[in-house]
């Protein structure tokens, strides 16, 4: 089978890991901070706040908003569940936004749209490691008076006109194993308002700022020197790790080119796509269903995901959660029955890529 995603961690991150396990220190410590120094770098912002994992990061994101009961953030329909599942945990209300059907990201009309009274929050997610329009979201965000929490879960290092993911208000990325960088379970906020920073840091050590000073109700948010580890390695090689899915990308687009009913992904102008997914469209036109498209690539050996196959709140508990506000979305509902997601990953050899060329096109008539 070709995987949709690999994880393959060499001998300099077992060397880094081995560091950590014979320093003694293998909680939150310098290598977390080094970590933080270098992602921040990468980000082009002041702060990097590490947290245990990618939902962690969004929560804590929306607590040092000081939101209060009834205030709404507004977000993506097409999403992972966390991001949903985030702005519940941080008691606000959530409400939901069409999509654009090219980049899989908030629509900035729809968006403009669904603010309310309410509002405290705008909340785009940069899908599969392309950023969302930030050139009109933040500017929205500006002038309705509303906090920016960009979901950048998926989209290390991507940029528009280059300026990155997690730069335009408060970023919360997360490094779980399938992430373009990993470690294992993982997350970090990053910003540049000095205050934030320093209220994120309080809070995710249990709400102290030293030993026993207890500043906030805290939480336990902090990650680990041996995942922070895992990552350090990885950012040594991240523009190599991201030309060759670029590469990879690039080599899916010409091979997949031209067949009826395949909408194939694009890397907008002014948008530097780090391919976290490689997502395709099965439209009506297609020879074949895209859930037989699947059914038929994972007989042929050829990995695929759906990413995803609901939108974010059709699902019985959310649908009757009172502090989940469903509208309509006509673009999201008919992009969540379409998209498919083929390998793209680094570890893909020149054969597997044409042999998932070859076998899409057969599928597919082509």
């Amino acid at each position: 089978m070709i995987p949709i995603s690999t994880v393959e961690l060499g001998p300099d991150v077992e060397a880094e890991v081995l560091k950590v396990l014979r320093s003694g220190m293998v909680a939150q410590g310098p290598v977390v901070a080094e970590f933080e120094r270098r992602f921040a770098a990468l980000t082009g912002v002041q702060h990097a706040v590490a947290v245990n994992n990618g939902t962690t990061a969004l929560v804590a994101a929306l607590q040092v908003l000081d939101l209060e009961p009834g205030d709404e953030v507004v977000t993506s329909p097409f999403t992972f569940v966390a991001t949903l599942n985030a702005i519940l945990e941080a008691g606000a209300t959530a409400t939901f936004a069409d999509i654009d059907d090219v980049d899989f990201n908030l629509a900035p009309d729809a968006a403009a749209a669904a603010i309310g009274d309410r509002t405290r929050v705008l909340m785009p997610v940069h899908l599969y490691g392309q950023t969302a329009p930030m050139g009109e979201l933040a500017p929205l965000a500006a002038d309705r008076g509303l906090a920016l929490v960009e979901d950048s879960a998926q989209s290390h290092g991507a940029t528009l006109d280059g300026r990155a993911a997690g730069s335009f208000g408060i970023g919360c990325f997360s490094f779980y194993g399938t992430k373009n960088i990993t470690t294992g379970e993982g997350g970090i906020i990053t910003t540049d308002d000095d205050v934030l920073a320093d209220r994120l840091r309080v809070l995710r050590n249990q709400g102290m700022r030293a030993r026993y000073q207890y500043e906030v109700a805290g939480h336990n948010y902090r990650l680990t020197d041996l995942q922070a580890a895992l990552a350090l390695p990885q950012l040594d090689r991240y523009e190599q790790t991201v030309a060759r899915r670029k590469a990879n990308a690039a080599t899916l687009v010409e091979g997949l080119a031209g067949i009826p009913g395949l909408v194939l992904p694009q890397e907008l102008p002014g948008r530097s796509h780090v391919w976290h997914q490689f997502t395709v469209r099965v439209t009506q036109d297609a020879a074949v269903s895209r859930d037989e498209l699947v059914a038929r690539l994972t007989e042929a050996g050829v990995g695929s995901g759906i990413y995803y196959p609901k939108l974010v709140f059709d699902y019985e508990t959310y649908l009757t959660h009172p502090r989940v506000k469903v509208s309509e979305v006509p673009t999201a509902a008919r992009v969540v029955q379409e998209v498919v997601s083929l390998p793209v990953h680094p570890r893909l050899s020149d054969d597997d890529l044409r042999t998932v060329v070859d076998t899409v096109r057969s599928i597919l008539g082509a």
